[in-house]
């Protein structure tokens, strides 16, 4: 499939980007490039291809989720600026 002057300003449409004529003349041969390659792909016998669902074929790893302490609630506030005895105090930002 070879792509003139007006195939190019439908596709620039469609893609909503500005391309002047200038730039037609050098997308002509850039697009037609890409294509025939996309044309020797479609040769390729595909049908004993098993589709790609992952990258790689590792299963996923899962843990135990065990609930334990990392650092105290006291340590985890004491940098903060304004805080009670478990919770950190941040400003009022929603109004009604």
């Amino acid at each position: 499939m070879n792509l003139d002057t007006q195939t190019i300003h439908k596709i620039a449409d469609l893609a909503r980007i500005h391309v002047n004529d200038e730039e037609v003349q050098q997308l002509i041969p850039e697009m037609n490039k890409i294509l025939s390659f996309m044309e020797k792909l479609n040769e390729l016998d595909t049908s004993d291809v098993k589709p790609l669902v992952y990258m790689n074929e590792s299963k996923n790893v899962w843990r135990e989720d065990i609930v334990f302490r990392e650092i105290s609630t006291a340590d985890g506030l004491k940098n903060a600026a304004k805080h009670t005895d478990q919770f950190f105090m941040v400003p009022k930002i929603i109004e009604k």
